[in-house]
């Protein structure tokens, strides 16, 4: 047991391949089930008895077991203090993005909030804009979006017009983002739709650092994108938006 303590720290998730790198073998697995030393909360999936799970336990688990993920979009924002600018709605599930398929017991796992896998990623470099945030008794690293990063990641999912209006109230907040990280990003992102609508919210809220992005590097594709149904088309950007958005900025009829 003295082997297992120095090696399995108390909310750790640990399968049999990670146990048995450190030399504790399928029979000591077995031994230690059934002597209540370790629980077993899925099928090949392991940690001490202990307090309840959190989800900065499972996350930092995952990242422990070779997967590569970390916390963006509302979550982040979240983290790093913009979703008080909203009057109404936190974050309910995590936002977890991975760049390969994760152990469908992530999201079986009972632990409050649930996570939400994210399916599309806007970026194909899973490490452009994310930092590392300690988290618990043994500093953790937990690996955040940027509030560069998760606004970029919020604009690629907005469907509705109370979304964008939500993504702009909390903008508004965002006077200290890093032109020069935003430019990295807005030039590694895939999703055009994604690079458009932050530009336009970007625009639209006008801080200093906007006018810091060089547009004329990022690829912003060609055509006219609907963001919204019914919407005003904005002619520098070339999308459609709620035209209550609008505040008088660049438009025609679509």
């Amino acid at each position: 047991m003295a082997r297992l303590d120095s090696i399995l720290q108390e909310g750790l998730l640990v399968d049999r391949k990670w146990l048995g790198q450190y030399g504790i073998e399928a029979t000591a697995v077995d031994y230690y089930l059934r002597t209540g030393k370790i629980d077993a909360l899925a099928h090949g999936l392991y940690r001490k008895p202990g307090p309840p799970l959190k989800w900065q336990n499972v996350t930092y688990s995952l990242t422990l077991l070779s997967h590569d993920v970390h916390i963006g979009h509302m979550t982040a924002l979240e983290h790093h203090g913009y979703v008080h600018y909203l009057k109404l709605g936190v974050t309910e599930c995590i936002k977890l993005f991975s760049s390969q398929k994760l152990p469908s017991w992530v999201e079986k796992l009972e632990i409050s909030p649930g996570f939400v896998i994210m399916k599309r990623n806007p970026f194909i470099d899973n490490a452009v804009g994310v930092v590392d945030i300690p988290f618990g008794t043994w500093d953790w690293p937990i690996r955040y979006s940027s509030p560069e990063r998760a606004f970029i990641e919020l604009a690629s999912t907005i469907q509705t017009k109370e979304e964008i209006l939500q993504a702009k109230v909390m903008l508004e907040g965002a006077a200290n983002l890093r032109p020069r990280l935003l430019q990295v990003l807005l030039e590694a992102c895939g999703s055009i739709k994604a690079k458009r609508l932050f530009l336009w919210l970007a625009r639209s809220v006008d801080h200093p650092w906007y006018r810091h992005v060089d547009i004329s590097e990022v690829n912003l594709g060609t055509g006219k994108r609907q963001i919204v149904p019914g919407g005003t088309l904005d002619t520098q950007f070339m999308i459609t938006v709620p035209k209550e958005a609008m505040d008088g900025q660049q438009e025609s009829l679509f």
